[in-house]
Parts: C-alpha cells; sequence; structure tokens
C-alpha cells in the first residue's frame, strides 16, 4: 500500500508499505478521507516533539472497518466510521474529572501511531477503549466526516467560551476553523457574527461560503475599531482568535465588551508566546481567557451529530481533493491558503 512517511522537516516520502495486521483489541481501516490542516504545515516544516521518525501523519481520518483483531468489538466490517485523532488515557484524574483535551497522558494519531495519510491503518485498542471510533451517520460523506475531527475541537472551544444566544461574536481567522467557528456560532445562536483576517484574499473567499455579518480585512482598517463601530462603541460579547498571531490575542482584549470572553483557540509559535496584556483590562472589565486545547471522544461523537443534522454543514468548505501521492502539493495548498479545507483520498 502506499503511504505518506514523515522523515524530517521538509522531507516527506511517498513509500510502498505491507499492509498493517490489526492485533488484540485493534481495528484495521480502510481510509477513504484524510483531511489536511495546519499542523501538518507545521510538522513539514519543523517536525514535532511527539514525533519520531518516521512516521506516517494525517490526523482527520474517515474510513471503514475491513478487519478486527482478537478481542476488537462493537464495529463490524463494512461499518463506516471516523478516527478521534487526540487519545486521552481515560484513567487519570482529569479524566475520570471530564477534563480529557487536558489529560497528561494524551498521545495522537498520526504523532505517536501511524496515521491517515494511508491505504490502510491500524487503530490503537487504546482509542476504542475511550470510545474514539465513532460509527458516521447516514448521510454523511467520508470527506465530511473526516472534518468532524476540528469540528470538534472549534465545538470545545466555543463550550469552553460560552458562545451562545444573543451573542455577538468575532472570529479572527478566516481559514477552515475560522469558518467553522462562523458556522459553530451561528449554530450555538449567536446573533451576528464577524470575521476577521489580515489576508484579503482569504477572506473574500471564505466569506463568500460562510456569509459573515461583516467580514473585516485587517490589513486594510483597524480591526478593533471596526469592530467598535459595529458595536456602537460596546464591543462584542466574545472574540475567538482562531490564528497563530499574537497580534491578534492582543487585539481581542481590545475588541471584546465589558463581562465579555476571549477564546485563545489558535496556539502561538513556541519562539515567540509571549504577548502584551494589561492585566487591568482583564480586571477591571471582568473579561474571561480561556484556552482550547483540543477534543474529546465526545466532542468528536456531537460534532458528527452537528454534520449530519445539517447545523453545521461542512461539505462546501471542502474546495480540494487530491489523491494520496499529492499529500506533499495538499500541506503546499494549506501552507499558501488557496482553498479552505484541503482532503485526501487514498
Amino acid at each position: 500500500m502506499l503511504v505518506a512517511r514523515f522523515y524530517a522537516p521538509g522531507d516527506i516520502r511517498l513509500e510502498e508499505a505491507p499492509e498493517p495486521r490489526p492485533g488484540p483489541g485493534e481495528l484495521k481501516i480502510r481510509v477513504r478521507n484524510c483531511s489536511a490542516c495546519g499542523t501538518d504545515v507545521k510538522i513539514h516544516r519543523h517536525g514535532h516533539h511527539h514525533i519520531a521518525p518516521p512516521r506516517v501523519i494525517g490526523h482527520e481520518i474517515a474510513g471503514e472497518v475491513v478487519e478486527s483483531g482478537p478481542g476488537a468489538a462493537g464495529r463490524a466490517e463494512g461499518e463506516r466510521v471516523q478516527v478521534i485523532a487526540a487519545i486521552p488515557c481515560g484513567r487519570c484524574e482529569l479524566c475520570l474529572r471530564g477534563r480529557q483535551t487536558v489529560c497528561p497522558h494524551q498521545e495522537s494519531m498520526g504523532y505517536h501511531y501511524d496515521g491517515g495519510f494511508a491505504e490502510y491503518l491500524v487503530v490503537p485498542a487504546k482509542v476504542s477503549a475511550v470510545g474514539g471510533v465513532n460509527r458516521v451517520p447516514d448521510g454523511v460523506g467520508f470527506a465530511e466526516a473526516s472534518v468532524a475531527e476540528p469540528l470538534a475541537c472549534v465545538l470545545n472551544g466555543q463550550e469552553l467560551a460560552g458562545v451562545g444566544p444573543g451573542d455577538t461574536a468575532v472570529i479572527v481567522g478566516a481559514g477552515p476553523i475560522g469558518c467553522m467557528h462562523v458556522r459553530m456560532a451561528r449554530a450555538r445562536g449567536a446573533e451576528r457574527v464577524f470575521l476577521v483576517e489580515l489576508n484579503r484574499g482569504r477572506l473574500d473567499m471564505s466569506a463568500r461560503v460562510v456569509g459573515p455579518d461583516a467580514a473585516i480585512a485587517a490589513g486594510e482598517t483597524d480591526a478593533v475599531q471596526e469592530v467598535l463601530r459595529l458595536t456602537g462603541g460596546r464591543g462584542a460579547d466574545v472574540v475567538v482568535t482562531a490564528a497563530a498571531s499574537n497580534r491578534a490575542q492582543q487585539d481581542a482584549v481590545r475588541m471584546v465588551g465589558r463581562g465579555g470572553r476571549i477564546s485563545f483557540f489558535g496556539g502561538l509559535p513556541k519562539a515567540d508566546p509571549v504577548i502584551a496584556l494589561d492585566s487591568n483590562e482583564v480586571h477591571y472589565r471582568e473579561l474571561t481567557i480561556v484556552g482550547a486545547n483540543g477534543s474529546s471522544p465526545d466532542h468528536n461523537r456531537r460534532a458528527l451529530e452537528l454534520i449530519a443534522s445539517g447545523a453545521v454543514p461542512v461539505a462546501d468548505l471542502i474546495t480540494e481533493r487530491l489523491p494520496l501521492a499529492e499529500v506533499p502539493k495538499a500541506i503546499e495548498t494549506v501552507a499558501a491558503g488557496s482553498a479552505i479545507k484541503v482532503t485526501i483520498e487514498p
């Protein structure tokens, strides 16, 4: 079978490999779609401390069960499934308290275990043990199902930030995650959703698809002042920084209103993770700032339900489909921002 293996920064090789066989408690999956994301770009450029090369990467996975290992139960051959990316241990204190997204023993598909840029993969038993293999609902395609993983992360972020009915929400970053945040905020009852993006081309491309109430080109105007103008000087109820940008996080504090909430959804580069923050703004205006780290198995299940119900459509966000042999091109396309969502179809 064909796989895409990461060996070192800048070195992803398309190779032939023997088909894997499932061991005890494991499932063998025929990968039908594995979508690409900004994290794949980071791995390609810089590697990752959790990846011991060579490793098959790709973690937004959907496919069908073709074989079960000894003791694996609950999934029939031919069943269409989606596989979680982040694998909590399910046993530590945080997991038992329902905080699986911050499990200190968390592992990941495509990092600790071979991922979905392959024709077949074996799902570790520990994934099934935490309910991480989800049936794809009828009417949901494999490509849409693969996007359930990033949508699950968006769901986690918005729950932590308390996005809800009547809110004016600002999403900073018009990539695929930003587009999903726009739609998720609407599904959760936000009254108005503004989309902010530095790159005019990306903003226009995404705004045409998700139709925010305002599309703010931060490269051409002061985004903070524009948000304040649109809200009559009050500021937004919630701001989500769906971009790896120090400036975006700093601006979020300035564009959110009194009693508002901010989600630092996009992580910052490890070489530059510190921002300037006026603590008194947080103190006197009673702001809430939260992080967001991945998703739990339950978030993945509910993301699939949101897609299946039509509450959060994702099919039209998938604007480029490429074969497995073009994984390098897919990663370049994600890096260039010339598509909204790119998916690989092995």
